[in-house]
């Protein structure tokens, strides 16, 4: 093939050389026309695709962060919990602290979404993406996050979502140098793709994934005990990116604080002091299919049922 297409490329420039020799004027006038056919729609249609995209860049509106909340829903807390989880983010949304690091920003305003999600089939977005810059936005974003209903449904997949929230980033309206995922939940992911795997896949595209485990000393729903050292396990396997962190909230309670401190460390882009983390002496840090493992190890327990699962669709 390669010989063929040589030997047609020699015969042309051989060919448009003797042309030029009998014939120079009509010669030109011909390679003209052909580019003119050719080349200059190519060249357009090029220059079009360009135009398009400097024109999507320059609608998007410029903010200091783009930041996913993405909230466990996961049955294995109750409902009263879930509630306490869905207060902590209204609360902090409506904290001066909070509106005080969006306005210090260089552009004084963020986009923000929030997203809840259970299994690797669940995610749904609850609140979709918002401009907060003041109060007034502020209290906007906390209010529609209150009234959305809150649902519980089946099994744990963290790298749904974090698959989802890196999706939700393209043609979201809004451009960033950080984009942050914010990952809270109170169980390990044991649904859908291996965790560090969907963790890594975002980090390489310029996400950082920050953590907020909920460390509950409360049996779980299916029977089995809660799982231990979940802030490890947050370390090694859900969070990633440069600068990124865990703050741990000790049970739902504690959740509200948590929250806030986690809020204002990313909206400010500080790097989360030592003293939120909880202390990880002389522990076993967990595989990152721990939560699988526990899950196969349930479902061998003859006298394990699985609840019915309360989907949103």
């Amino acid at each position: 093939m390669e010989r063929r297409l040589a030997a047609i490329l020699a015969a042309d420039v051989v060919g448009y050389s003797r042309l030029m020799g009998e014939d120079e004027a009509g010669t030109l006038r011909h390679l003209t026309a052909l580019c003119q056919r050719v080349l200059e729609p190519l060249i357009a249609a090029c220059a079009c695709l360009m135009l398009t995209s400097n024109w999507a860049t320059a609608m998007e509106r410029a903010v200091d962060l783009e930041l996913v909340l993405a909230v466990d829903i996961s049955n294995s807390m109750d409902l009263e919990e879930a509630a306490l989880v869905r207060q902590g983010f209204v609360r902090a949304f409506r904290h001066p602290h909070v509106i005080d690091a969006i306005q210090r920003g260089q552009l004084g305003r963020i986009s923000v979404t929030y997203v809840e999600w259970g299994h690797h089939q669940y995610q749904r977005t609850r609140v979709d993406w918002t401009e907060v810059s003041d109060a007034s936005s502020a209290a906007a974003f906390a209010e529609a996050v209150e009234q959305s209903t809150v649902i519980l449904v089946e099994w744990t997949s963290i790298s749904g979502a974090i698959a989802f929230g890196a999706q939700s980033f393209e043609g979201n309206g809004f451009r960033s140098e950080r984009r942050i995922i914010d990952i809270s939940g109170d169980g390990p992911n044991n649904k859908g793709a291996f965790v560090n795997f969907a963790r890594d896949r975002a980090v390489a595209d310029g996400i950082v994934i920050n953590g907020l485990p909920i460390i509950n000393d409360r049996p779980q729903i299916y029977g089995y005990p809660p799982f231990p050292d979940l802030d490890l396990y947050y370390e090694d396997c859900v969070i990633g990116g440069p600068g990124a962190f865990v703050i741990v909230a000790d049970g739902f309670k504690d959740f509200a604080r948590a929250v806030l401190r986690k809020l204002v460390t990313e909206v400010a882009g500080w790097s989360s002091p030592l003293h939120l983390l909880l202390p990880a002496v002389a522990r076993a840090r967990p595989p990152c299919n721990a939560g699988e493992i526990q899950l196969q190890e349930s479902l061998q327990n003859q006298n394990w049922q699985s609840p019915t699962p309360l989907y949103d669709f």
